[in-house]
Parts: structure tokens; sequence; C-alpha cells
């Protein structure tokens, strides 16, 4: 039982040890990589792919979300009096929270899990060898503008999911509940701030160059065969999204901290 325990423990250790020079290795070349226009050459392509591909799948989830929210929350404002104020409970809770971790997920299960096929693929038919045979980096070549294109396109899906389940609250609220328009959009602009706003943008952040190191190192290390190929997605996949729930709370818990000493309690009403 401890040879086993202990010998998981050290193939931990070395997943973690070897993630860490993998992302040494990649932050290596990314940070001259941004000056050099060959980079972003063959980045654009990855735009389309990670970006438009993926903007129907977070406009569907970010609508139901919101729909889902606004219907679950507005007997308990009512009851309260504050249904009036159901803009500000749906769009904060899209836009701190739901939003960067839906966005996130989507990321990961659509684009995550075909980025690290096709680089398994690439790894298991030798393709990656051949570069490096060649002489060329396949980090640089590879990795990069992967990692570029998840890292800045991730906050854009962000967005658009933070406006489908506002408008889809809006719906509920307006359309289906009978509250009145003007003070949906009035509370939610006066309750809603930069800041607010400035939290989702950062996780989203974080959370898209997370997804994006996972799934390139999956690809990466995979093992060999389809099998391989296949384990490694769903790998890539299950810590992409345990990734993205870990760095939830703790950015989350550091930023409500430095708000509350900055700026004190805030009050939804």
């Amino acid at each position: 039982m401890l040879s086993l325990l202990g010998g998981k423990t050290i193939g931990a250790l070395t997943s973690f040890g070897r993630f860490g020079i993998f992302t040494w290795q990649m932050v290596r070349w990314l940070l001259p990589g941004l000056i050099e226009w060959r980079t972003w050459v063959r980045t654009m392509p990855l735009f389309y792919e990670v970006g438009n591909r993926t903007v129907p799948v977070i406009m569907v989830t970010g609508t139901f979300v919101g729909l889902v929210l606004a219907v679950q929350s507005f007997d308990q404002l009512k009851a309260a009096g504050f249904e009036t104020r159901m803009g500000v409970l749906v769009t904060l809770t899209l836009v701190q929270e739901l939003g960067p971790v839906l966005a996130g997920v989507m990321v990961a299960g659509r684009v995550g899990g075909a980025l690290t096929a096709e680089l398994g693929t690439m790894r298991v038919t030798e393709q990656i060898s051949a570069l490096t045979v060649m002489g060329v980096d396949p980090i640089r070549h590879l990795v990069v503008p992967r990692f570029l294109a998840c890292l800045l396109l991730t906050p854009l899906l962000t967005f658009f999911c933070d406006i489908c389940g506002t408008l889809a609250g809006w719906f509920v609220a307006v359309q289906l509940k009978g509250i009145d328009s003007n003070p949906y959009w009035y509370y939610i602009e006066a309750s809603i701030e930069t800041w607010d706003v400035s939290v989702g943008f950062m996780k989203s952040i974080v959370f898209g160059g997370m997804i994006g190191l996972i799934s390139c190192y999956k690809g990466f290390h995979c093992r060999t065969g389809a099998e391989g190929v296949g384990r490694a997605c769903t790998e890539s996949f299950v810590v992409s999204f345990i990734a993205i729930l870990i760095i939830d709370f703790f950015i989350g818990y550091f930023l409500s901290g430095i708000y509350r000493g900055l700026y004190g309690f805030k009050s939804l009403v």
C-alpha cells in the first residue's frame, strides 16, 4: 500500500515538474515571439478556430444560464420586494462568476480537446519529431500560437456569454414577468462597477492561458496509439475543468479581500 502511494506521489511530482518545464519553454519563446510577425501569422488561423467557431456554443450557454437565473430568482426577489433589481443579480452573477467559468468550460471542452487531439496525433505520427530533426522548435512553432489564441479570445467569448445572459434575464423579467424595462437596466448601470467587469476579465484571461497550456501539454505527452490520443483528450478536459474551479476560488477570494479593503462591503440593493 505504501509503495503504491509512493509511486503515485512520485508520478504526480514528475508530471508537475514536466509541466513546469513545458511552461517555461513556452514562456521563453512567447516573450520574443510577441514582436515577431510570423508568430501572429501562425496565430491568425487559430483565432477563427478558437473564437469564431466557438461563439455559437458560448451564446447558447450564456442565454440559457441567464434564463435559468432569472426564473429561479424571480420568486425570491418578488417576495422581498426587490423584483425590479433582478437585472443586478443576473448580471453580477454572470460577469463575476458564471460567465468566465462557463466560457472557460466550453473552451476547454470544444477547443482544448481539439488542440490536444491535433497535437497528440502529430506526436503519434512523429510529425513533432520531424520538426525537431529539421531544426524547428515544436513549442515555438505549435504551442505559442495556440496559447495566444486561447489567452486572447477567452475574454472575448466571456463577454458574449455575459451579454447573452443579461439579455435573456431581461426577456424573462420584462416579457414574461411584466417588470418595467427601465428599472431593470437602471439598477444594472447603477450597481455593476468597473471592478466587477475587471474581475471577470482577469479570470477569463487566466482560464484561457491555463486551458491552452494544459491542452498543448497533454497533446505533446500523450501515449502512442489511438487510445493514447483519446485518453489525452479526456485528461485535458478533466484537468482543465478542475483547474478552472480551483483558480476561480483563489482569484475570487483574493480579489474580494482586496475589494473589501479598498471599498468596504458591497450592497446589491
